[in-house]
């Protein structure tokens, strides 16, 4: 019998209240990779609550400032007794900013995921198509009169069929991505976000209308590097852009690319993550191409060709000089 879907929110609540509210040691954090794996509704019910959480946090900063107040620093686990009351009243305050916003999940609103390792198409009935990549959540609103979605996190290429009259929208945090009849793939790492356009045009810029000044209109080649606070538009040979997309075939392509680079790369699909134990090693660089969960044949590659050590602990696999 499958899980009721109500068991599902209440336990997603639980590990939210516990990442904002408690100590969060790494036992803590393997529990939660191992619940989040479990099924695609896990994951969906956490990152919908996730996201209406830091709405509401928004609401709630944007609203009368409140006297300051002496607090005593206590450990986290204190603040459990808390959190009924507060989460009662963040609630209230969520009902009352969708009124007045609807910035909350609507029921048109869709989430898409993908675990470590996986990917996953989406097929709209306007013809546009989205990729997800490893470790990636989206969430679409594709209504009569709206095409937007979110990328709350990974990666994901766009095939966007032009509708002059429904633009189609990426938001990416505080940027947003506006079609003119377009290919191009995102990004959003942990500090900064990519974007790179295959074809047709794109608009980039912040939803801040204090910083418009970060925008570019995107041609096919262009690639944007931005931050909270900064942003660069470089152009990058057509090869070069088919290397990066490689993921689509369940590949990475390498070219000289540094040992540290590449391991980070494989980090992404895999959960027995490579570790490179000193710079020097880091350093050095590798051509090839390798199935992204090829682990072994990425490690096997670079004990013959640099010979170097191989060590196997389990959940990771040290790269080091030979002893």
């Amino acid at each position: 019998m499958s899980e009721p879907a109500l068991e599902i929110d209440r336990r997603a609540a639980h590990w939210l209240q516990q990442r904002q509210f408690w100590e969060w040691t790494d036992a803590d954090e393997a529990a939660f990779e191992a619940w989040l794996n479990e099924s695609e509704a896990h994951r969906i019910a956490y990152w919908r609550q996730k996201a209406t959480w830091t709405r509401t946090e928004r609401l709630v900063a944007l609203g009368p400032k409140q006297p300051e107040l002496a607090v005593e620093t206590a450990p986290r686990r204190r603040l459990w007794p808390m959190f009924t009351g507060i989460a009662a009243a963040i609630a209230a305050v969520a009902v009352l900013g969708a009124m007045a916003t609807g910035t909350l999940l609507r029921p048109q609103d869709r989430m898409y995921s993908t675990s470590i390792g996986g990917r996953k198409t989406i097929a709209f009935g306007d013809g546009t198509r989205i990729e997800l990549n490893t470790d990636t959540v989206l969430r679409a609103r594709m209504t009569t009169d709206q095409r937007l979605v979110w990328l709350e996190k990974g990666e994901a290429y766009f095939q966007v069929k032009h509708d002059a009259a429904h633009p189609f929208v990426v938001m990416v945090g505080e940027h947003r991505v506006t079609d003119l009849g377009t290919e191009f793939v995102i990004h959003r790492g942990p500090k900064n976000l990519e974007v790179a356009l295959l074809e047709g045009r794109a608009w980039f810029d912040r939803a801040d209308r204090k910083l418009q000044s970060q925008s570019a209109l995107l041609k096919p080649g262009d690639e944007v590097v931005a931050t909270a606070g900064s942003m660069s538009v470089a152009r990058k040979p057509a090869d070069e852009l088919a290397n990066e997309l490689s993921w689509r075939r369940g590949m990475l392509v390498f070219k000289r690319t540094t040992l540290a680079d590449a391991a980070a790369q494989f980090n992404r699909y895999n959960r027995q993550k490579l570790v490179v134990q000193d710079s020097e090693v880091g350093r050095l660089t590798i051509d090839g191409t390798f199935p992204t969960n090829g682990v072994q044949v990425f490690t096997d590659a670079v004990r013959n060709v640099f010979g170097l050590h191989i060590e196997n602990r389990g959940d990771e696999v040290v790269i080091s000089h030979a002893p």
